[in-house]
């Protein structure tokens, strides 16, 4: 099959359905190998079946493309390095991991249980960090041994992370970290010949479909900007050859719109040149907040100040 990522290797996480299902088919259509990893879990992590990454597989297959199973668990360290080895064996190579895995146990903060962070943690950071630590440990082997190496790592966080949701107090930091841990991730890479960049997807999925979105109510018209699947283009071309030199960097998308998202920086700042006595700072800290942007809306957008 003919397309922008021809002949490359590609795992998906949490490929089986929603957002994932849909990098598995778009990489498949634009020509890629696709490793269908997916547990077939519950949105809250519980259970497992092997038919959903399957009936991907089979979809795949079905229009001339090559993809494979896979039901690691990408928390668990060695059960990521089994993946990674899994596309390695199977395909004789690795060049992009989408590390798209997740579950949700949303509650708010005053009832949350020690549980429901840990899994919630447990899935999205340590799912991203463990194939990420075993990618790219091998592509820093290959390129020691003088390949040439064009690594793709292609992370997902979210707007609950990057700007905040109430109630998804272990979700946003899971996705926050996952945030910090691309830029880092990237910097680090990068003298290896490896990318790593993050999507930030807004669109209607099992994880999502409870949590209230500004989709108009009533059957979709034509273009649905809340489906899963229109997240996929963004994440295979960032797996292409044109996307090359990005890297660091957050996407948000949803249907056909993209953006930046621009990362902390500091903003208005004083320096005394001398330790602070407490008292001082009453004259000092509100202004530096009034002078300061407002932190972003979960939409990402920065409000308009008053007066």
């Amino acid at each position: 099959m003919s397309g922008i990522v021809a002949g490359r290797v590609v795992i998906v996480t949490g490929a089986a359905r929603g957002i994932g299902r849909g990098h598995a088919l778009e990489f498949a259509r634009q020509g890629a190998k696709v490793v269908v990893n997916d547990l077939g879990a519950e949105v809250d992590g519980t259970g497992s079946s092997a038919g959903p990454a399957g009936e991907v597989v089979e979809e795949i297959r079905a229009m001339g493309g090559e993809a494979i199973a896979n039901g690691e668990d990408v928390s668990d360290f060695d059960g990521a390095g089994r993946l990674v080895r899994a596309a390695i064996d199977h395909f004789g190579d690795l060049h992009v991991l989408v590390n798209n895995a997740g579950i949700l146990r949303d509650r708010m903060l005053v009832n949350m249980t020690i549980e429901e962070w840990d899994d919630v943690v447990r899935v999205h950071l340590r799912g991203t960090f463990a194939p990420l630590r075993h990618a790219a440990a091998y592509w820093r082997e290959r390129f020691k041994s003088g390949a040439d190496v064009d690594g793709r790592i292609i992370n997902t966080t979210s707007s609950s992370g990057i700007y905040g949701n109430p109630g998804q107090g272990n979700y946003g930091a899971a996705k926050a970290g996952i945030a910090s841990l691309t830029v880092i991730a990237a910097r680090e890479l990068a003298r290896y010949g490896v990318t790593v960049n993050a999507l930030a997807p807004t669109a209607l999925t099992r994880m999502t479909e409870n949590l209230g979105t500004d989709r108009p109510a009533g059957a979709v018209r034509g273009f649905d900007a809340f489906h899963p699947e229109d997240v996929a283009p963004l994440a295979v071309w960032l797996a292409g050859a044109e996307a090359r030199g990005i890297t660091g960097r957050v996407f948000n998308v949803r249907g056909g719109a993209i953006s930046v998202a621009e990362g902390w920086h500091a903003g208005p700042g004083v320096d005394k040149g001398a330790r602070w006595d407490p008292a001082e700072l009453g004259a000092v800290i509100p202004d530096l907040v009034r002078r300061a942007a407002p932190n972003a809306l979960q939409n990402g957008t920065i409000p308009e100040r008053d007066g």
